[in-house]
């Protein structure tokens, strides 16, 4: 289990927050273009650091971007975005 630390709850598993996308996957391929379907759908995973765009959806709602090794899945930051961010 993915423990996720919050920046306003703390601690909390990972059931309370719902995984929406990595953070650079906004596709939008020209229609026209030759292979628009597989730039849709066949995307890379490369091993590594990723950033994620998570919901804290159980909680206080927040949204949090949450930079994560693809492989161990070890957190590496948690920064809260949009109007609930930390100033």
């Amino acid at each position: 289990m993915l423990l996720i630390t919050c920046p306003h709850c703390g601690p909390r598993a990972q059931v309370e927050f719902v995984y929406e996308r990595t953070v650079d996957s906004v596709v939008q391929p020209d229609a026209e273009a030759a292979g628009a379907m597989e730039a849709l759908f066949a995307r890379g995973n490369p091993r590594g650091l990723d950033e994620e765009l998570w919901r804290h959806t159980f909680g206080c709602r927040a949204w949090l971007i949450l930079t994560r090794h693809r492989v161990t899945h070890q957190i590496a930051a948690i920064r809260a975005v949009g109007p609930e961010a930390l100033p």
